[in-house]
């Protein structure tokens, strides 16, 4: 079995000097031919690598993607809530003696944790508020505009989206390590095999062994 305190790229390293040795090298495939790893044979593992390869560098660029997602939804949420925890404590403020306007808003109480009700909670504000021009007018003294209302309202709304495409980056690099796993899976088995047959083959010949990289490989 391969090393499992290498990493991957290791492990791509020492197979690829290995097969690639073993079909250049005429003297060891011709003693390696008999066992059954002829240029078909070693052909096979050398796709292998390069199947493992191809989705090794395809989960890295998945994962790559889910940080970004990831990163791009903390930057936009935590900017919605901070606008948001601002126009909340204003409008406090300005219609503590409202109670039609405190109930509309949703001013009672504390903010929802859970991102749908969050999103819930600061829709209903924005929305409320934008719909009734009296209370813009009284927001306007804090510098709260119809435009600056809307422009906070879409970042909330924007929220959602963002979380969507982070859980989609998510899943996405999730099958993409399986499926790189997988491959890497059937590389180490082959290597295995053919790491077992080649010192048998080439036992008479410890310097090919060594050419082929597998006297050091645990």
């Amino acid at each position: 079995m391969a090393n499992k305190n290498m990493n991957i790229d290791e492990r791509l390293t020492r197979a690829q000097v290995a097969i690639d040795n073993a079909l250049s090298d005429e003297p060891i495939k011709t003693l390696l031919t008999p066992f059954g790893y002829d240029d078909a044979k070693l052909n096979e593992g050398k796709t292998l690598i390069e199947q493992t390869v191809t989705l090794n560098q395809k989960q890295d660029k998945e994962y790559g993607e889910q940080f970004a997602a990831t990163q791009e939804l903390h930057a936009l949420q935590t900017t919605a809530h901070k606008q948001y925890m601002d126009a909340v404590e204003l409008a406090r403020i300005k219609f503590r003696d409202n109670v039609k306007a405190w109930q509309a808003l949703g001013l009672n109480g504390s903010r929802k944790k859970s991102l749908s009700g969050w999103v819930e909670q600061a829709t209903k504000f924005y929305s409320n508020l934008l719909a009734d021009s009296d209370l813009i007018t009284a927001m306007s003294g804090f510098g709260y505009t119809q435009e600056k209302l809307q422009a906070e309202l879409s970042q909330v709304q924007a929220v959602p989206a963002a979380n969507a495409n982070q859980a989609k980056e998510t899943g996405e690099a999730q099958a993409a390590t399986k499926e790189r796993d997988a491959a890497l899976d059937d590389l180490d088995q082959w290597m295995s095999d053919f790491k077992t047959v080649a010192k048998i083959a080439l036992k008479d010949h410890d310097q090919w062994i060594e050419k082929l990289g597998l006297a050091v490989v645990a």
